[in-house]
């Protein structure tokens, strides 16, 4: 069932980018679009075949998420979207130093988001959590990356040691895994509400 949940999610993202693609060409200033299409290749950044393709449809996701802010600055959900997919990246991201820098930009967006919606609980609970990304992230690559550990062959480690990284990396994917679900919440609800068919005229 696992299987058969993710390749539907992987369908439904891949629609949402091509149909965020078509409807650019149209309209390139359509924030909405914007918005959808850089959730869309976040989501899509999950199915990819290792951290540099990953980290290369994230980026991809950042350009489009910015353009959406050149069009609309103060777009909240488009500045929370950018803070994840700036956490994304840093998590992808082996060296400390770098991923830090990338930490900091999401730090900054998800409190522009709070600043543009106060109310909003899940930007408020991001802009605590990012505080400590960084920590996680290097507990993370101490113990070897996720990509790394899932790859063939025996573990040299003694089972405690084995059994630390399993929680840890269980703990990353639980956390980037409420990220995605969230974003691809986002991408969703702004991509049915693309689908909603205009009112009808007045008489």
């Amino acid at each position: 069932m696992d299987m058969h949940s993710d390749f539907d999610r992987l369908l439904f993202f891949e629609h949402a980018r091509k149909t965020a693609e078509s409807s650019y060409a149209k309209n390139p200033n359509d924030a909405e679009n914007l918005l959808r299409w850089g959730g869309a290749l976040l989501e899509l950044s999950q199915f990819q075949n290792g951290p540099d393709e990953s980290k290369k449809m994230v980026q991809e996701a950042i350009t489009k998420l910015e353009e959406a802010l050149v069009v609309h600055p103060k777009k909240h959900d488009a500045l929370w979207c950018l803070g994840n997919a700036h956490t994304s990246f840093a998590f992808l991201t082996p060296d400390r130093d770098e991923a830090k820098i990338y930490f900091d930009k999401s730090a900054i967006y998800f409190q522009q988001a709070v600043e543009e919606d106060p109310s909003n609980e899940l930007y408020r609970k991001s802009l605590e959590v990012a505080a400590k990304a960084p920590e996680l992230h290097a507990e993370i690559h101490r113990q070897g990356l996720p990509y790394q550990t899932m790859g063939p062959g025996p573990s040299t480690s003694a089972s405690a040691k084995s059994t630390k990284v399993k929680k840890n990396n269980d703990l990353t994917y639980d956390i980037l895994g409420w990220v995605i679900l969230a974003v691809g919440l986002v991408a969703w609800v702004g991509f049915a509400k693309s689908q909603v068919p205009p009112p009808p005229p007045p008489r």
